[in-house]
């Protein structure tokens, strides 16, 4: 329910996450359905209410419980995007292995403006530059197209050419028919700080049209570590919500659930769309995500929390 007309309704829902904080399952109930608008207005609320910081409270749960899973996931949940990546992004860059492919996600966010806030949010929060922070000597293939990313989100529009996109797959293709028959960095680069996300799919998608496979598959054979990092980042790109339903499988399927990776897809398939999410899911593995994680995942409040997110209402 939309609590834009009544404040009564969100009252009621405050009123039962505060009378609810040590029945996992009831607090989880209380939240998993909440839309974006709708946790906002949830957490100004409770603070009038209670005088008490909700996001707060669950992150103090949290550390007070770090193995419980569900206290993480509900703290994650009921961040705002920019507090959410922000904490993404220091989790990915806090070991001496940088988990790019998480930064890869926060980097290309479908909301343009998502990755300043997140990095204004970073400094204020860790006292650390962002930037600095996913910068090695020498410089991975990775932060090379981290920087062209952040390059683009600064300085393009949403809006898209067919034009700009055709000449763009015509310089991929071009690109491949040279004397060494592989990828260009330099190129790649400057298209990738030129262009808008939207624009980039665009490009994909002419290059498609236009030469009949996707320009993604003709890396597949490369060795080179540029090759393989702009891979995966273009993978993401292109078809975002198909790139998550995979991660969901490899999380998911293997020998023992991977939560962590888990809770930030489910977070990421928020922001793509996670009824498309599981569309793709069903269509590739032929099974239905919610009964997956019902065999993998042992009954409880965190499988019980999981299912409601993935099928509840996802909409900011």
């Amino acid at each position: 329910m939309d609590f834009n007309s009544t404040s009564t309704e969100c009252e009621k829902s405050c009123r039962e996450i505060h009378g609810s904080w040590n029945e996992l399952s009831r607090l989880g109930a209380a939240l998993a359905h909440r839309t974006r608008s709708e946790r906002r207005q949830i957490k100004d609320m409770y603070r009038i209410l209670f005088r008490d910081d909700l996001v707060e409270r669950l992150h103090g749960a949290h550390m007070s419980n770090p193995k419980n899973e569900m206290f993480k996931l509900l703290y994650i949940w009921m961040l705002d995007p920019a507090e959410r990546d922000a904490m993404l992004a220091r989790d990915a860059t806090a070991d001496s292995l940088i988990d790019y492919q998480t930064l890869v996600e926060i980097y290309t966010r479908k909301k343009s403006v998502q990755l300043f806030f997140t990095k204004q949010t970073y400094l204020a929060k860790y006292k650390r530059n962002l930037d600095k922070d996913i910068s090695s000597e020498p410089s991975h293939p990775f932060q090379r197209i981290l920087a062209a990313l952040a390059t683009s989100r600064q300085s393009h529009q949403d809006n898209t050419s067919h034009h700009i996109a055709k000449c763009d797959a015509k310089r991929l293709h071009e690109m491949g028919k040279g004397s060494n028959g592989g990828v260009d960095e330099s190129v790649i680069l400057e298209i990738i700080s030129k262009r808008s996300i939207p624009q980039l799919r665009l490009a994909l998608t002419s290059y498609k049209h236009i030469y009949g496979c996707e320009y993604i598959k003709t890396l597949k054979g490369s060795c080179g570590e540029f090759e393989q990092s702009l891979r995966l980042a273009l993978k993401y790109i292109y078809t975002p919500a198909k790139y998550y339903s995979k991660i969901f499988h490899t999380c998911i399927e293997g020998r023992t659930v991977d939560k962590k990776t888990l809770s930030r897809v489910i977070i990421g398939g928020e922001d793509v769309g996670m009824e498309e999410v599981k569309q793709h899911y069903e269509k590739k593995y032929g099974k239905i995500l919610k009964d997956v994680i019902c065999d993998r995942i042992p009954v409880g409040d965190y499988r019980a929390f999981i299912v409601a997110l993935i099928t509840g209402p996802v909409s900011a």
